[in-house]
């Protein structure tokens, strides 16, 4: 069954970039997030988990705005490719190769390590709606192995992808009445479906990345992966992807940051995160620290109060939600959006 990843209307609608990844600001990725002000706003997600991958059906009245850059990756390493099928409205896609603009019945292919911007336009009726289905870049290289270039836009009106949206679909709508092993087969046939109508197309082009780039992504998986390895360090890295650390230090001079600036910023951002998600008999300060690649809890307590003008404990009882009484619970309310 689905659950609500965010609901947003006239009154909170303002919100929108504090709440779209949800309260454990784990779904989707980092980026700007914003929704038109409009005669009449809502905008509703259901989300579906399907093993690695998310099913997302996005429905809006008004416009909204996304944009991801360099520096939301150098943040956020999230490494995902979402698959969009647009069913009403529009979908504006900017990258680096260009621009394109799906239309309903258009299939578009986004990827979270590539900078791009979108923008959702409902039609004539007030109406935008797309289904996507986001999952790991590794996931989606078991079935398309080379780079597609990143806003890649085609018709979605032959028949592979006609029978991988209803295939998906029909996950997505699945009241819990199929085993969870079998939904897995289900999308993992729609993926099958789905690419091999992406491989028969003459226009699949290749990522046009430059050297660069592509560097900046190894440097950027690589740390994601060993971040919690205390004794992760430029010449480490450097060996890993195929570079000097000379080039190293340029090319992240390039984006505007140093390796230690970059390793500490990230694992004190990962670190308030879990302190902000979970509660102390769940994991302690101490094991916080450590699984984000501190040698010690003194030396993480001194870096996050030096960050965030107070110590990890103390931030920790700030987010931790007021207990609620019981007879005010209500089931509905929106949950988590990656």
């Amino acid at each position: 069954m689905s659950e609500t990843l965010f609901a947003f209307d006239e009154r909170n609608y303002q919100q929108c970039q504090d709440a779209f990844r949800g309260t454990n600001n784990q779904e989707y990725y980092l980026g700007d997030y914003t929704i038109e002000a409009g005669s009449q706003i809502d905008v509703r997600a259901e989300r579906k988990a399907v093993g690695s991958c998310s099913i997302i059906q996005l429905r809006s009245k008004t416009r909204l705005r996304f944009r991801r850059t360099w520096a939301h990756i150098r943040e956020d390493a999230t490494d995902v490719v979402v698959l969009w099928f647009v069913k009403r409205g529009t979908l504006n896609v900017s990258h680096q190769c260009g621009t394109s603009t799906a239309r309903a019945g258009d299939f578009v292919i986004t990827k979270s390590m590539s900078p791009f911007a979108i923008e959702c336009r409902p039609d004539d009726n007030a109406q935008h709606e797309v289904l996507h289905v986001v999952l790991p870049t590794l996931a989606f290289r078991q079935y398309i192995p080379q780079e597609i270039k990143a806003g890649y836009n085609v018709p979605a009106d032959g028949r592979e992808f006609l029978i991988a949206e209803r295939m998906l679909t029909d996950v997505f709508e699945d009241a819990d009445e199929l085993a969870d092993h079998i939904q897995q087969k289900l999308v993992d046939a729609a993926l099958y479906v789905l690419t091999d109508a992406l491989k028969g197309r003459d226009d699949l082009a290749q990522e046009r990345q430059s050297l660069s780039e592509k560097r900046l992504q190894d440097v950027m998986r690589f740390i994601e992966k060993h971040l919690s390895d205390p004794k992760l360090n430029a010449s480490m890295v450097a060996e890993a992807c195929g570079i000097s650390p000379r080039y190293l230090s340029h090319l992240l001079r390039q984006n505007g940051t140093s390796f230690s600036t970059l390793v500490w910023d990230w694992r004190l951002k990962t670190a308030h995160k879990w302190l902000s998600t979970t509660a102390p008999n769940e994991i302690s300060i101490a094991e916080v620290a450590f699984r984000v690649g501190f040698k010690s809890p003194a030396h993480f307590s001194r870096l996050f109060k030096r960050v965030y003008e107070v110590c990890p404990r103390e931030y920790r009882a700030q987010a931790q939600p007021a207990p609620t009484d019981t007879k005010d619970f209500f089931i509905g309310s929106p949950s988590a959006l990656q």
